[in-house]
């Protein structure tokens, strides 16, 4: 591989040297991160569920989100061959973002060529890897390391069998983020569509046979243990129902949404009236209507959180880049030697985050850290009774503790107040505050765990917030805080 960084030509990539060196960008950016006790509360219960699994309990059982099987199965997978390893976790998490890149540079190389791919899957890896909460493994990650290469293979391969092949990662996508169905279903119909416009016909409609085949059999194969179990209502409740509840129930605005979808359908029409993007190219095409169906699901939606975009970014970054290769200024840059060191300033996160664990390791002896980590740490240390906690914040601590949340709704401390949840989490509350009565006054925990903020819960939850804060307040007593936890021992 030659990489002249004068006029940016590559010439001769190779795609083992392209993959060890997007996995160990995406190492080098996540590494310090591997240590924490958790990146987003997601994580966390995408844990406790595969924890759950590796014990004998298929998801929705024992324990309760609203995530597709798929995500729970990466995390036993993990689980079940190297026990509890956050680092195990992460590493894993670092080669799916890999395979993602990869597969836009894939992409990206079969649309523009090496140059076009190998930017695009650089940039994908750092959108992937830095701003907010991405440093975890998140159920957007595991989906579009399935979609990408599915992606590949429409565009690539014209073979049946190669669709049946796209079609087995499309149902794996849906089956770990369920909302990329939009998406799926959209690129399906245009499939369709193309084949009539083009008197492709019965090529078309034999690979569309398969790619559907595909996509349903991976469906049916997660319902199969539910069936075997005499369970599929609960499947269908906990996979299909109840994330279309969640949607239904809209809890945010699409004035949270729209903006970003007009700001991305703006550029494009831009790009379009400036002959920037050749829409009747067949490529272009099947990944402008990909970037529409998943921003027709963020719609449906309602809210747009910044793990949500992983979604986005290998199909968009690779058309933007089209984009950005056609304008004519573009031509007349030339590459300059300082700019190196502003790319390598893009990780500050990263650099920030190595110099805490070095520090951490340095004053405490250990590089895992967070409150997650800290709070079971402190219970073990000083052999208070755990066998009956409860987490409102920092769940992972179950995890460590070998011990389970107390009601299936609760797996997710959040859920505790989505009451759209309910019906389909097997709970028999009907609202928030019965739910939080029965843990507290009912099971009356000998631990709770929260967070040093005002609000336990979403802060639009008034009621329950002031009612848990003032039951704590009369019936527990703060026994230690570690950085942001609060550890309430009940009084008596």
């Amino acid at each position: 591989m030659v990489f002249d960084l004068r006029n940016t030509t590559f010439i001769d990539l190779k795609s083992r040297t392209v993959f060890l060196f997007l996995f160990l960008l995406a190492f080098v950016i996540r590494a310090p991160f591997f240590f924490r006790d958790y990146i987003d509360r997601d994580e966390s219960t995408f844990i406790l569920m595969g924890q759950s699994w590796v014990e004998g309990h298929l998801p929705y059982t024992e324990l309760w989100d609203l995530k597709p099987p798929m995500t729970f199965l990466f995390f036993a997978g993990i689980i079940y061959a190297f026990g509890k390893s956050f680092v195990a976790i992460r590493i894993f998490g670092t080669l799916v973002v890999a395979i993602t890149s990869f597969f836009t540079f894939k992409i990206g190389k079969e649309i523009g060529g090496s140059k076009l791919g190998i930017w695009t899957a650089i940039a994908c890896t750092i959108l992937q890897s830095l701003f907010g909460s991405l440093q975890g493994v998140m159920s957007e990650h595991l989906s579009v390391a399935f979609l990408t290469p599915a992606l590949f293979i429409i565009l690539k391969y014209h073979k049946y069998y190669w669709y049946g092949l796209a079609g087995i990662l499309l149902g794996l996508t849906v089956m770990t983020k369920l909302n990329l169905a939009y998406a799926v279903l959209i690129l399906g119909l245009f499939l369709l569509y193309r084949s009539f416009a083009e008197k492709q016909l019965k090529e078309g409609l034999r690979n569309l046979i398969f790619l559907g085949f595909g996509t349903i059999l991976v469906i049916l194969l997660t319902i199969l243990p539910y069936y075997q179990n005499g369970l599929t209502a609960l499947w269908w409740r906990s996979v299909i129902l109840a994330p279309l509840e969640y949607a239904a129930a809209n809890r945010g605005s699409l004035l949270d949404v729209l903006p970003t979808c007009i700001i991305i359908m703006a550029f494009f029409l831009w790009a379009w009236k400036k002959n920037f993007l050749d829409f009747k190219n067949r490529h272009v095409q099947v990944l402008f209507v990909t970037v529409i169906g998943i921003l027709f699901s963020f719609v449906r939606g309602g809210k747009i959180n910044g793990h949500y975009l992983i979604q986005i970014y290998p199909v968009l970054l690779v058309l933007v880049g089209l984009i950005f290769v056609s304008i004519p200024l573009v031509h007349r840059f030339t590459w300059k030697p300082y700019y190196l060191f502003v790319l390598l300033l893009v990780p500050m996160e990263s650099y920030l985050e190595y110099y805490a664990i070095i520090k951490h390791k340095v004053e405490k002896g250990t590089f895992f850290n967070g409150e997650g980590i800290a709070v079971p740490q402190y219970l073990k240390a000083q052999n208070l009774d755990t066998s009956n906690i409860l987490f409102l914040e920092y769940h992972i601590g179950y995890w460590l503790l070998d011990k389970k949340p107390l009601t299936k709704i609760s797996t997710h401390p959040s859920n505790i107040c989505k009451v759209e949840m309910f019906p389909y989490s097997g709970t028999t509350r009907k609202t928030a505050m019965e739910e939080i009565t029965y843990l507290l006054e009912d099971i009356k925990p000998n631990l709770v765990i929260t967070r040093d903020k005002e609000n336990i819960f979403a802060k639009e939850n008034v009621t329950e917030n002031a009612y848990t804060r003032n039951y704590l307040n009369q019936n527990y007593s703060i026994i230690k805080k570690l950085d942001h936890a609060e550890i309430w021992q009940r009084l008596n």
